[in-house]
This record gives C-alpha cells, structure tokens and sequence, in this order.
C-alpha cells in the first residue's frame, strides 16, 4: 500500500517542491496550509517575504491542483497568537530578542500539524525545511543538518519531540537552494521563481518597533522608557525610548552623537538601563541556558558544536547540567553577542541533539 504523507504547504517553493517530489514517489499525499495571521488588518504586503498569506494559500492551492492532490486550509490564528505572537511581544519587553520560528515549530507545525495528520490517518508529515532524517548506526532516525548548509534550518528544531522523528519526512534536506527552484522549473511550477520568505511573517517590511507600537498599550511601552549608561563605569550618556528597541551587539540607530562608537552590551530589565561600550564587552566565554530539550541522550560536560545563533556555523563548547533543565555552556572560543531569547543548539557532528534557551 502507498504510504499517505500530509505537507505542510507554506505556498512557498520549498514546501511546493516537497509536495511535488512525494507524489512522484507515489506517496498518496494531502497538502496543508495554516491560516495563521490575518494580512488584511495590517500594512504587510501579501507574498514579498511572507508566508501563509491569502496569496500564500491560493499559490499552495494551484500546487495541489496541478499535481492532483487533496488540499485543506487550517485556521490557526488562535494557536499562533497564543504560541508565537504573544511570547514575542512579551520577549521584547522583558530585554530579550525573540525567535518565534521555534515557537512556530513547537507549537503549530510539529503539534498542530502533527494531530491532523493523526486524524488523516497519514503516515508522515513532511515539510519544506532544508534538514534531513537519518537513521543512525543504533537503527533510531535522528535528524541531522541539511546537505545546503548556507540554508539549513535544523536551528530551529531543536525543540521536536524525539518520539516523532519517525514520522517526519524532509524531502528537499538533500538538496541546495538552486536544485529546488531548478526542480520547480522543469516540474512547470507556477512559483518556481516566487521570492523566499523572509524575517518575521507577521512583520513583514515593518520595523519590530512598529509592529510593538500598534500591538502593545502606550502606557506599556512608555514604562520601558530609561537611560543609555557607560559600561562599566555606570556614566549616564542619554535618555532611550525603550528597551524594546535595542539588542545586543547593536551599534546603529541608536539615535547618539557620541565621541566613540558604542554597542549594546547588555540591557536590565529591572531599570530599564541599556549598557553601551566597547565591542571586546560582546565576547562571552559562558552562556546559560534555560528549558532544556533533547532528541538524543547527552552527557553531562560532553564537547558538543554549539550554535547561539541560526547564521552562525557553530564553536566548540562543553555543556555542564546544572540540573535537568538548565545548562552552563562553556565555548573554547569566545563568543561575541550572546542574546537573552535567542537559543543555544547543540549538535553532535551534523546530528541535532537539542538545545534551550539564553538567559
């Protein structure tokens, strides 16, 4: 019997690609999109950088039409409010720098989408992540990065649950960006040259300032409002308009005419203060991290490539548990820019063994 596979379908042309490839396989397959924002009550541009839009749907549904498949639309915009906008908001104002695609990942497409394709009776779920299953030399799938390392998404699935590696299926994770729009092409898909998605869906071309100003209570984001200070000397330089406005390792836009240039080295929740100095105070031997979570069995103090950012290749460090859910990790090199909200992922070569949160 053909093994019946559900795609989620972003009405991009990775997932597009995907969907094409396991129907050519002879998987029986059903294609999915989550309704997950509603673009009409905000200023982003439909299908410049985005996903899951109307323009998004209607572009995934012309893929189901043409290779002949059943198609179904998902509103989720309860789910991903809750999931993914919310925490982003309240990450920003807590001095964190957030990645909802994580949360995105968690809580929608290896959950939510995962209890459809329960309810499909489907096999497999597949997505359009640059990443790959493998089954290692103990006979378990483990997932493991991308043959594209420049477009690898592995970073962002570290917090899979490991008892579903089996059931997912990443068609394109050994492939590189131009192999799949050349497959998209020679397959006479529409979108083969469509643009990818890029920052944050429901940003868009915004700033995260302006989406924070329309989304958060004035009150809210004046009470974040506080002084840029000399680190470490504790000098006042200048009055800011809001933590929620900075990062770590920022040196533009912050609005100074100072003799020196500065960057952002740390931000105090507490009082609001964003600490600027010279940039040798970005580099950080230690990160600890919070909220632990693990595909793969690891040891305590084992030496383990770390990733604190998805654009970064990974550095040397040894993870020491300090108990189950929290871990110092301390890297050979130092590393510069170590961001509260951001994740620290842990792999094993190209094996993605977990990772969790800086604090």
């Amino acid at each position: 019997m053909k093994k019946k596979v559900l795609v989620a379908m972003s009405g991009g042309v990775d997932s597009s690609v995907a969907a094409a490839m396991l129907v050519e396989q002879g998987y029986e397959v059903i294609g999915a999109t989550m309704q997950v924002w509603d673009y009409n009550k905000c200023e982003v541009v439909e299908g410049a950088g985005t996903c899951c839009s109307n323009q998004d749907v209607d572009d995934a549904r012309a893929v189901a039409d043409q290779f002949g498949f059943p198609f179904y639309v998902l509103n989720c915009e309860e789910k991903f409010k809750e999931s993914v906008i919310d925490p982003f908001i309240k990450s920003y104002l807590n001095a964190e720098t957030p990645l909802p695609c994580v949360n995105c990942n968690t809580y929608l497409k290896f959950d939510h989408l995962i209890k459809k394709m329960k309810e499909l009776e489907c096999d497999y779920l597949a997505t359009g992540h640059y990443a790959k299953v493998v089954m290692n030399q103990k006979g378990k799938n483990t997932i493991v990065t991308s043959d594209d390392s420049l477009k690898d998404q592995t970073y962002f699935l570290f917090t899979v649950d490991p008892k579903i590696v089996d059931k997912i299926l990443f068609p394109i994770g050994h492939l590189n960006k131009t192999e799949v729009r050349k497959i998209a092409e020679e397959k006479n898909i529409a979108i083969a040259k469509k643009k990818d998605s890029t920052g944050i869906c429901f940003v868009g071309n915004q700033s995260y300032a302006n989406f924070l100003e329309k989304n958060v209570a004035g009150e809210i984001l004046n009470s974040k409002k506080g002084f840029f200070k000399k680190y470490p000397t504790g000098e006042v330089i200048a009055p800011h308009n809001g933590i929620h406005l900075y990062t770590y390792g920022q040196s533009k836009g912050l609005g100074l005419d100072f003799h020196e240039k500065l960057f952002v080295i740390k931000i105090d929740n507490h009082d609001n203060t964003v600490w600027l100095g010279e940039e040798k105070y970005l580099f950080k031997s230690q990160v600890q991290v919070k909220d632990l979570h693990f595909l793969d069995e690891v040891q305590s103090e084992e030496e383990l490539s770390v990733k604190i950012r998805y654009s970064q290749k990974g550095s040397l460090a040894k993870v020491q548990f300090q108990d189950f859910q929290n871990a110092i990790v301390s890297f050979y090199e130092p590393q510069r820019a170590v961001t509260p909200g951001q994740a620290a992922v842990f792999y094993r070569g190209k094996q993605l063994v977990g990772g969790g949160w800086i604090i």
